[in-house]
């Protein structure tokens, strides 16, 4: 991979992880209400995520939910139905401690959430299929340009992901009404459950 075409996927790496979606509200509400620490479990479960999507699409497996509508329709609603599910129980936590001080919770589990977020949505194992190959050189070596797209594209979402988590911190630091706290919980809740709906009604074709 040139230079200049390497320049060119990190702008489109950019554009797409800074774009507000799910990964996006998971990362934040997560730092929100359990600190960085926390919110860095999902986002390497949303990178981890992320990889085996990449290896999906270096396998050609991607052809499989463009082709057949039963596959790209089981996985869409089973990833739907998991974003309002997590709306719901987003919905129903419990606002923080007045004082401000974060909630501990299982990194485990918070790691198997952003993996579940992303791996479940097929539109983005298809764009990421449309996207790749346009930066893939055939008469070079595909493992090494696999590989940089991989680093490149996980990296840079992970960079942003931590943006979004961070401001998120520092935001909860200036808002310690518990009913303030309640609402933005309602708000994210509001924002996963309307991603899965968004989801579920969604094309096939992005």
């Amino acid at each position: 991979m040139t230079l200049a075409l390497w320049l060119a996927f990190l702008l489109a790496a950019i554009l797409i992880a800074v774009t507000p979606g799910p990964g996006a509200a998971i990362s934040m509400s997560t730092g929100l209400r359990h600190g960085y620490r926390a919110a860095l479990a999902v986002i390497l479960g949303l990178q981890a995520a992320l990889l085996i999507q990449i290896a999906i699409v270096a396998v050609g497996f991607d052809a499989l939910l463009a082709a057949s509508e039963t596959a790209f329709a089981v996985v869409k609603f089973v990833g739907a139905a998991y974003l309002v599910w997590l709306g719901v129980q987003k919905w129903r936590a419990k606002p923080l401690p007045p004082d401000g001080e974060v909630v501990p919770v299982a990194r485990r589990g918070l790691f198997l959430q952003g993996l579940l977020v992303n791996l479940t949505n097929p539109k983005a194992i298809i764009f990421i299929g449309a996207l790749v190959p346009q930066f893939i050189n055939l008469a070079s070596p595909l493992l090494p340009q696999y590989v940089t797209i991989a680093v490149t594209l996980c990296l840079t979402d992970l960079i942003v992901m931590s943006c979004y988590a961070l401001a998120a911190v520092r935001l909860g630091r200036w808002l310690h009404d518990p009913k303030m706290l309640s609402l933005q919980n309602r708000a994210f809740g509001a924002l996963f459950v309307s991603a899965g709906a968004a989801l579920a009604v969604s094309p096939r074709n992005p």
